[in-house]
């Protein structure tokens, strides 16, 4: 008899779960399939078209690896750096400098958000506050700063004006600081979200043990807040790291058309119409980037601490 019960039972409980597996596959599905069409189908072409020839009226659907080879031509010298590391070490640096930066003002602008702002209103209000440049478009954020960096601009007025320079700084505008200055206008609030997200998480109880322990403010910092954020800093450093070295834009408008970036070079090639050039680039920067973001989750787990 109790068998029999087990078994009825058991048979009831099939169609519930057969109706969970399906009601999950149909939640999956139109994340799947957008996924698959946006991202996969695309990277695929991408990835098809690379390996395509081309000459100065069309491209050529026959397999050939001459796109490759032009990337890395030059580069077993030992006595010249060849093009192509030389643009990835230019691209690298930005993106070092920019990670730099963003991370010491994210983690400041997060840290005070979350443990030194009381209320909840005042957060949303201060992060709406930071959204603010994200109204208008990055174009627009970046020309601002022309007239601020430019020879006679106001930043070089008032330092004349000042006795502080004899004349105009050349090295504000159209070089590596404005660059690097944009990138951080840009980006920062990409470092500023995650952080604050994962210190909102933290116990503020083990933020009391500490000081009651004797521990000082920098103290409490290094050994509980900062352990405790490396799931928001390791998201954001993707983020970041990932946009700057795809980024052509600001690049060639804050270094005046004068600076070299990989994004910069695919640019070129598409408005020369060598898309499999162009293609080969991607990829070979996209590989790039999934090694550099395979690095930095190697810090943390983020699957697990999410």
């Amino acid at each position: 008899m109790k068998m029999a019960s087990v078994e009825y039972l058991q048979q009831a409980k099939q169609p519930a779960v057969r109706h969970r597996r399906v009601s999950a596959w149909l939640q999956a599905t139109p994340l799947t399939v957008t996924f698959a069409l946006f991202f996969i189908v695309p990277l695929v072409i991408t990835l098809i078209v690379s390996f395509w020839d081309f000459n100065e009226y069309q491209i050529i659907p026959a397999f050939t690896l001459k796109n490759y080879a032009a990337i890395f031509d030059g580069c077993t010298s030992f006595t010249d750096v060849c093009v192509t590391f030389k643009t990835y070490g230019s691209t690298l640096k930005f993106c070092a400098m920019v990670w730099a930066v963003t991370l010491v003002l994210g983690f400041t602008i997060a840290y005070f958000l979350a443990f030194h702002v009381r209320t909840t209103a005042m957060q949303t209000v201060l992060f709406l506050v930071c959204t603010i440049p994200f109204w208008t478009s990055n174009v627009i954020r970046m020309i601002s700063w022309i007239p601020l960096l430019g020879r006679n601009g106001l930043v070089n007025q008032a330092l004349m004006s000042a006795h502080l320079v004899d004349q105009p700084l050349e090295w504000l505008l159209y070089s590596n600081f404005s660059v690097v200055l944009a990138f951080v206008h840009l980006y920062t609030f990409f470092m500023i979200v995650p952080i604050f997200n994962a210190m909102m998480r933290i116990d503020r109880s083990l933020l009391e043990a500490a000081r009651d322990g004797g521990a000082s403010g920098w103290q409490v910092i290094r050994d509980v807040v900062l352990p405790l954020s490396k799931t928001g800093i390791v998201i954001g450093s993707i983020f970041v790291v990932t946009i700057v070295m795809g980024d052509f834009l600001t690049v060639g408008v804050m270094g005046g058309q004068q600076i070299a970036s990989v994004g910069k070079i695919i640019q070129v090639q598409t408005g020369y119409l060598q898309f499999p050039a162009a293609a080969a680039n991607a990829i070979i920067l996209l590989a790039v980037v999934l090694m550099i973001v395979w690095a930095l989750t190697r810090a943390v787990d983020i699957r697990k601490e999410l």
